[in-house]
């Protein structure tokens, strides 16, 4: 005798779990909960603003207001800077140096990215660079005197190239990636095993305490990894063991007083700051002067920049303009410490039961 005239339900179409039937659309609400309707819709949201800004920050790099420092006979020099700083759109933002000396020293002291020589002793139009600032920056100086009339001969002369193991000088970027990535997964697991929110003062100080023994691992494990293994980033161990660890930490502490302020959406908050608007306004891939304003107006601000520019200003510039990333660094571990201890007191003096009456 058939199924359908057993009374016995086939198995091919269970009974009452029909798509649209009373009891599949059961298991729908049991299955996807308005809490976790509302998970998924942040994730959607959190990947529609990871496209937005990647694809915003990169999809057309150009030029605005980079510094070129110009070494000009005087009763030409203000007929120059008039000219370069006239340019449509404003790609160049020209001041005056003295001398080529003064110009080599405002290129490796990064006051600039490139320095125009003319009138140089060769008897060609020189542009200084120092490549391993951002090779992006380099071809946008390159395009901009191709276009400029009577800047037709100008000679390239590196200053500063990347190391050969470092290809385009990405690796003072990759390096930062990595450990701000590290920083906040490791606050997140934390948070995944232990509660989002620590129990009391004293287990935030713990917490904190074995992010900042972490954040010493990882920046040694990430210094061996660019200096020893790969030699991209030679002879700075010390300096960059620092500023790793550094930006590990930063990125934990971060990513804790927004676990300890919002729960698990906590994690949310720190794709959002790290991922989605610090990883493309870094100064990587393309620097400040070649980003749509926003990217290029917080990337110094957030620790990827502020990582970035310290790691490379150290790796190939001696520390030289590394102060406001310091200051920014350590302005967001501060932060990060400051306010996932007063965030663990306050919530901690709402939940302990008042002393029993005498």
């Amino acid at each position: 005798m058939e199924n359908g005239t057993s009374g016995r339900p086939s198995p091919e179409a269970p009974q009452g779990f029909a798509p649209g039937g009373p009891s599949f659309l059961r298991e729908l609400r049991d299955a996807v909960t308005p809490r976790a309707m509302t998970l998924l819709l942040g994730v959607l949201v959190l990947a529609l603003a990871f496209v937005v800004s990647f694809v915003g920050a990169f999809h057309s790099p150009t030029p605005r207001d980079i510094p070129l420092a110009v070494v000009a006979p005087e009763p030409a020099r203000a007929k120059v800077l008039a000219e370069l700083n006239g340019l449509p759109d404003r790609p160049l933002s020209a001041r005056p140096a003295a001398s080529e000396a003064e110009a080599r020293a405002m290129v490796l002291n990064r006051r600039a990215d490139g320095a125009l020589l003319l009138g140089a002793p060769s008897g060609r139009t020189e542009l200084l660079v120092a490549s391993a600032g951002g090779p992006s920056a380099v071809q946008a100086l390159q395009a901009i005197f191709e276009k400029v009339d009577g800047r037709e001969a100008v000679e390239l002369r590196d200053l500063r190239p990347p190391n050969p193991a470092d290809g385009r000088g990405l690796s003072t970027f990759y390096l930062v990636l990595g450990v701000i990535i590290g920083g906040y997964l490791a606050s997140a697991a934390l948070a995944a095993s232990y509660g989002a929110r620590p129990a009391n003062l004293r287990r935030t100080l713990v917490r904190l305490v074995a992010l900042a023994g972490l954040s010493v691992v990882a920046g040694l494990g990430g210094t061996l990894i660019v200096d020893t293994v790969f030699d991209a980033l030679p002879g700075h161990f010390a300096a960059l063991w620092g500023i790793t660890t550094l930006a590990t930490f930063t990125a934990a502490a971060v990513g804790m007083a927004f676990q300890v302020l919002f729960g698990p959406a906590g994690v949310a908050a720190s794709v959002l700051v790290f991922v989605i608007i610090g990883n493309p306004s870094a100064g990587g891939v393309y620097p400040a002067s070649l980003l749509p304003p926003f990217w290029a107006a917080v990337g110094q601000a957030l620790p990827n920049g502020a990582g970035v520019t310290l790691v490379r200003n150290y790796a190939y510039f001696d520390g030289h303009h590394t102060a406001t990333a310091w200051w920014v660094m350590c302005a967001w571990a501060a932060g990060g410490v400051l306010v996932s201890c007063l965030a663990s007191w306050v919530r901690g003096r709402r939940t302990t039961p008042p002393p029993p009456p005498r």
